[in-house]
């Protein structure tokens, strides 16, 4: 996917008679070029698209209790068989990490008085709630919708995600640089020859950019016991987009 963006073209002033070498990292400065010369700004997009071959979601328990005691002390009983099932599925110990842990009062609706407010006062606690959350990073897709089975089975009553990923990001970001770069070089040189100039060299290059976000492709609130049948999950592909500004110096 390659677009422009900008273009900007200047004619130098006629001040010097010699390019003095420059590299505009200040958006407010403008390069020294030869007396002469064109300077000519071009905004490009270069992308990779590829499947993802790990994510990440978020598993969790949440129980209800007469005291904190009481709630807190379920959850780590169901917290404990829902880690343990995700070990089981294959999950490592380094990809499971906690990501919150709370208790909290529950309490009892507000009263509605005949002419429809509510009485004032403190809210009565009926009871207390606990949750703990875990973030896990799935590294075998296909075992993706076996892992989500097995922990709702194991008691887990929150999940959210995925969020796809690539293991080696740096592989599909160098790729989307090198078609950036190949067409804001290919259109400086259409530039040039259609007003009769040539790319003299590059003055400079910034980038910008980064993974597209990827749809998300599953997301439930699991509020069972169990599942019928693991769920299906579909990865899709990721989109991997740098955008880069380059300045080039055209001469006759």
């Amino acid at each position: 996917m390659k677009s422009l963006n900008l273009l900007a073209v200047t004619t130098a002033a006629l001040a010097s008679t010699m390019a003095v070498p420059a590299v505009a990292q200040d958006s407010g400065m403008i390069p020294a070029i030869a007396a002469g010369h064109t300077l000519l700004t071009i905004n490009a997009q270069g992308s990779s698209t590829r499947t993802p071959d790990m994510a990440g979601f978020s598993a969790g328990v949440t129980t209800q209790g007469a005291t904190a005691s009481e709630a807190l002390n379920s959850n780590s009983t169901r917290m404990s068989q829902v880690i343990a099932s995700l070990k089981r599925a294959g999950v490592a110990d380094k990809d499971i990490q906690t990501s919150s842990l709370s208790v909290n009062p529950v309490y009892a609706q507000p009263k509605r008085q005949p002419d429809g407010s509510y009485v004032d006062g403190p809210r009565e606690i009926v009871g207390y709630e606990a949750g703990n959350t875990v973030s896990v990073r799935q590294r075998k897709l296909d075992d993706m919708g076996k892992v989500i089975d097995a922990l709702v089975k194991a008691g887990a009553n929150q999940v959210n995600g995925p969020n796809f990923m690539l293991s080696q990001p740096d592989a599909a970001q160098n790729e989307a640089r090198v078609a950036a770069i190949k067409d804001a070089r290919a259109r400086a040189d259409l530039y040039a020859g259609a007003t009769g100039l040539r790319v003299a060299r590059i003055i400079s290059i910034s980038e910008s950019g980064g993974y597209s976000p990827s749809p998300i492709m599953y997301r439930a609130k699991a509020a069972m016991d169990s599942v019928a049948a693991a769920p299906p999950v579909a990865a899709g592909e990721l989109e991997t987009n740098v955008n880069v500004t380059v300045q080039f110096e055209l001469a006759p």
